[in-house]
């Protein structure tokens, strides 16, 4: 790698950086000017923040028609933000788990994985898998 690769990549986080606390900034006063919680914009801009990358690597990847890499996008966004981020979380401070989480969340989404891993047993997201599955009418 050259030193000019080195430098554009350093530039580069520079200008993330900057241009994020940008954007908090920005959406910090502008929640104070129209009396919202800067909490609420807080999430919000993050949430965004962290959602428009991948909306526009999934948008892009359809328009070059490789969905493939749209859905590796979304589960791998998945996989990241269920267990790195709360596990990282648990790690510093202990997690208060309610009842509705145990018996409703969690299981939901254990049953959405396993339903995309269903549909996707023939190597492509389709409902042609599903059939083996569901009763013929």
């Amino acid at each position: 790698m050259e030193l000019l690769d080195v430098a554009r990549v350093i530039g580069g986080l520079v200008l993330l950086v900057a241009s994020g606390e940008a954007l908090v900034r920005g959406a910090s006063s502008l929640a104070r000017r129209i009396g919202m919680s800067s909490l609420v914009v807080g999430l919000k801009v993050v949430s965004v923040a962290t959602s428009a990358p991948e909306l526009a690597v999934s948008v892009g990847a359809v328009l070059r028609g490789e969905p493939e890499l749209a859905v590796g996008n979304v589960v791998g966004s998945n996989i990241i933000n269920v267990l790195l981020i709360l596990g990282i979380s648990a790690v510093i401070v202990p997690l208060a788990v309610k009842r509705q989480l145990v018996r409703f969340d969690i299981p939901f989404m254990v049953a959405l994985s396993l339903l995309l891993l269903a549909l996707s047993l023939d190597g492509q997201v389709s409902t042609s898998t599903a059939s083996c599955c569901s009763p013929r009418s």
